[in-house]
């Protein structure tokens, strides 16, 4: 008979909670969430030092905050610039609100801009990132789909030389456990899977992680045909995905919790559950502004950050005894550090930024995915118009948590052909000193180096493997359409970005460099060519009406690549602006995160990948980070595992704490911390 004592132990919790929870006012609900909230500072109440101040409370600064608290010892602050999200939380919370009720271009988004792109009909594109906890966690599409192995492993050799033991961390075989320690994984519901003809496999995901990872409540009938007709285009389904192989086509799961079908993001999963700790504080609406360095002589140490809420503000300091961990971004880490006085040479004296470490790669190395739509008319109803129809259906929790998730993979072969592939593989890889000789936006040396690098990593390591150029994406969230997209995965042409005023309020100038190296507009155009075979192939054709986009008079090559000039936008995937590369080739941070020049200061975001991976940034990302605590945890001497969960300091937090368990596993985003 099976031992009956963990059932016995639950009820004497429950009864015990019960009993003291009975001396509770009735407003328990809002003490429990005043008790979840202690974490959260004001510029008044933030302590002079912790002995870990996280610059961004984004994607990765909020795993980290979770994660380096697991040990009581430590104190951690965390400065975020946006606010909490509280005030738009059902706007966050809501899938599908990523494509009807958008944070993008309100106060939750810094609403960055490149400059003008002469390359790409002198436009200037958007680049909206997420100003709030959680960052673009926040506000992006939600897509889960993880890099190759072989890109993995490509990014591991290039630190290998400087330090194989540290940079064997972001191999394949150590990088793909930190991968799925993120998530819980939950299968599509079977009726989901056969309307969107789904092939799944829970062996390439995570079962005990914070983030919930699955797929919608429902499932449009377009998508069902889209596995066999991408097969019939010569991209099989995946029957691993996201186990290290991409090439093919695939419905992907996303972050998604099943539960209450709500966005599982980094506040929801990683922050939520452990507000409560005691060696944990949130201070948000203040944005970092420099990092303070004691003198001496040797690589600079941080001794503190200077924030303030407003331009006009007060600035203020908190000391950070141990490390100052930047997680701001592509665009906010390169900028708090050139703003601290790290950086190209040339760019602070520009700005008027007293040089304290010159170091040429920060900012550089900017590499962004590009993506265009072929957009048909819709010959059945979309989910578009559903939400638009204003129908009980439409209101429904299960269809508001739908979002896109079918996507593909093609390689050079795919697109060229055997032999046109192997002889645009090697156009590309002899081009690499006329490219590096005209292309790179810096007079540095190792910048210049750094480039080489990058490139022939793409040229002879990437694309003459089976590892994807194209990324395939269904939209099916505007009326009376269907749209697939194709977008650029291994960008050669890289710009940079920089500082022109010593304001750090003021936003950096932006300038990626779009088509500057022609390879990529010729990969687009293969790339919108094997998007418009789709109307031909069954049965995925028989939701395809007229082409409205880019329509019957864009037909030869030339045309197609006119078009792509003038339409192509960004797939919201920029990185590399803080790469990790060797010093000597225009590297920010070296295989353990740490900046070049400083003492105890590190990088920990999607800036610091050395080149695009053909995948979507978040599962990386959230890898990287996870990866990154334990090196930190390490490095510092911290146990890993000192505790798992709150602290709990009375028989009152005691009952508290069962009732909230239950509480947040019935409705909570996220998951408590494993």
């Amino acid at each position: 008979m099976p031992s009956m004592w963990p059932l016995r132990l639950l009820v004497a919790l429950s009864l015990l909670s019960t009993n003291v929870l009975s001396h509770v006012p009735s407003d328990y609900l809002l003490q429990r969430r005043q008790l979840l909230a202690r974490g959260y500072v004001t510029e008044d109440t933030v302590a002079d030092s912790y002995d870990f101040v996280i610059v961004g409370g984004g994607l990765a600064g909020l795993v980290l905050a979770a994660r380096l608290t697991d040990n009581l010892k430590t104190t951690v602050l965390v400065l975020e610039a946006g606010s909490s999200g509280e005030d738009v939380a059902d706007r966050v919370n809501t899938p599908s609100g990523a494509y009807t009720a958008s944070l993008l271009y309100t106060p939750n988004d810094w609403q960055y801009k490149t400059v003008p792109q002469p390359l790409a009909g002198d436009r200037r594109f958007d680049w909206p990132r997420g100003k709030v906890l959680g960052g673009s966690s926040a506000v992006n599409a939600m897509y889960l789909v993880r890099p190759a192995e072989i890109e993995i492993n490509a990014w591991a050799d290039l630190m290998k030389d400087d330090d194989r033991a540290a940079a064997s961390k972001w191999s394949w075989k150590e990088f793909y456990p930190a991968m799925l320690k993120t998530e819980t994984f939950t299968p599509p519901l079977d009726e989901v899977t056969r309307v969107g003809n789904i092939s799944w496999s829970a062996d390439t995901h995570g079962t005990t992680g914070p983030m919930q990872v699955s797929y919608p409540g429902i499932m449009m009938a377009q998508v069902g045909g889209w596995a066999p007709s991408l097969e019939s285009l010569g991209l099989p389904p995946l029957r691993k995905p996201n186990g290290g192989t991409t090439l093919g086509s695939l419905v992907g799961p996303s972050w998604i919790n099943p539960s209450n079908w709500t966005r599982s993001y980094s506040k929801a999963a990683y922050l939520d559950p452990v507000l409560s700790r005691s060696n944990l504080a949130v201070l948000t609406s203040s944005q970092a502004t420099r990092i303070i360095f004691a003198e001496g002589s040797g690589d600079l140490r941080a001794t503190g950050v200077e924030f303030a809420s407003s331009p006009n503000g007060p600035r203020k300091i908190v000391n950070a005894k141990t490390e100052v961990i930047i997680s701001g971004g592509v665009v906010g880490s390169p900028q708090i550090l050139m703003h601290s006085g790290v950086g190209p040479k040339n760019v602070l004296e520009a700005a008027g930024v007293d040089l304290k470490v010159e170091l040429p790669g920060v900012g550089q190395h900017v590499q962004d995915h590009l993506t265009a739509p072929v957009v048909w008319k819709a010959t059945s109803e979309t989910a578009g118009d559903i939400t638009q129809s204003g129908s009980d259906f439409a209101k429904t929790k299960e269809f508001l948590s739908f979002v896109n998730s079918a996507t593909a993979f093609a390689n050079l072969t795919r697109l060229f052909g055997t032999e046109g592939a192997a002889g645009f593989q090697k156009f590309i890889a002899d081009g690499l000193e006329d490219s590096a000789s005209k292309l790179v936006p810096s007079q540095s040396k190792e910048v210049i180096e750094g480039y080489k690098a990058i490139y022939d990593t793409i040229a002879n390591k990437i694309m003459n493997t089976e590892v994807a150029v194209i990324e395939l994406l269904l939209a099916l969230n505007t009326p009376g359409e269907v749209g697939v997209q194709a977008a650029l995965q291994h960008p050669l042409s890289q710009g940079r970005l920089y500082i022109n005023s010593s304001d750090p309020f003021e936003a950096p100038i932006i300038d990626p460099q779009y088509f500057s190296h022609s390879a990529d507009l010729t990969i687009m155009r293969e790339g919108i060519k094997l998007v418009r075979a789709l109307k031909q192939t069954p049965p995925f054709n028989e939701s395809l009406g007229e082409e409205t986009l880019p329509g019957p008079d864009v037909v030869s090559d030339e045309d197609v690549e006119r078009w792509l000039i003038n339409m192509a936008s960004t797939q919201y995937h920029p990185i590399s602006s803080c790469a990790m590369l060797p010093r000597s080739k225009g590297g920010v941070v070296d295989a353990k995160l740490r900046v070049y020049g400083l003492a105890n200061v590190r990088v920990v975001d999607s800036s610091i990948y050395p080149f695009e991976f053909a995948s979507h940034v978040g599962a990386s990302t959230y890898g990287l980070a996870e990866q990154a605590s334990n090196i930190i945890l390490t490095n510092n001497s911290l146990p890993t595992n000192a505790v798992k969960g709150l602290a709990i300091p009375s028989l009152f937090t005691l009952g508290a704490l069962v009732w909230t368990t239950f509480f947040a596993v019935s409705v909570g985003a996220g998951a408590f911390i494993p």
